[in-house]
């Protein structure tokens, strides 16, 4: 895709989840990487149903704002990713219910905070490790993300949301589905006795 055609699908994807409930007022933030590495983002206050694709703030990955209005104070964690990553290509970060409400439990396991009970997460993603809470925003952030995005493409903030990355957009877009539906199946069990895979159905469905 060219540029105006990746602006167009940020505002298409950004229209799609708020109209179907994974985004509400002004919260969350997505962004792609452009050929050029700069990056495209959602400005900072927008409601991701209401985007404007000429608006959209045009960053490179030093924090430098191009073009387009201020970006989200939260494309700092965006840029971690895309440095220290380079299968990375699209972001998205939302404050979807279920994701958001396991972001809160207490004694997650932060190496991985979904412990695998249906193969999609795996296939997908693999791990889901949990960054410590900070601040939205704070710099401390996009410092746990370098670390871990080398290894992961799917992150839970404490207290905060999902963090999930992909080759393109709609693979982003995708995934965080899928962990959003994982997590709802999370609190829709309850206490209910799981049968979690075993570590030979893990490795199959990782091979």
């Amino acid at each position: 895709m060219n540029e105006q055609q990746m602006r167009e699908a940020l505002v298409s994807l950004g229209r799609s989840l708020f109209q179907r409930g994974y985004a509400t007022g002004s919260a969350g933030n997505l962004s792609v990487l452009l050929e050029d590495n700069t990056l495209l983002a959602t400005p900072t206050g927008s409601c991701l149903g209401e985007l404007d694709a000429e608006r959209l703030s045009k960053v490179t990955l030093d924090g430098e704002l191009i073009s387009g209005d201020k970006p989200s104070k939260e494309v700092s964690f965006h840029r971690a990713v895309y440095l220290n990553n380079p299968s990375s290509k699209a972001i998205v970060h939302l404050h979807c219910l279920y994701l958001t409400a396991l972001s809160c439990l207490e004694d997650l396991d932060t190496s991985n905070c979904i412990r695998p009970f249906t193969p999609y997460v795996v296939m997908k993603m693999g791990e889901v490790p949990v960054v410590p809470y900070f601040r939205p925003g704070d710099r401390q952030i996009g410092e746990h993300l370098a670390r871990l995005a080398p290894n992961h493409n799917a992150f839970l903030l404490a207290n905060h949301g999902p963090v999930v990355s992909g080759k393109t957009l709609r693979e982003a877009a995708d995934n965080l589905e899928e962990l959003e539906e994982t997590a709802r199946l999370i609190f829709t069990l309850g206490d209910r006795p799981i049968r979690y895979l075993t570590p030979a159905e893990i490795t199959a469905l990782r091979s």
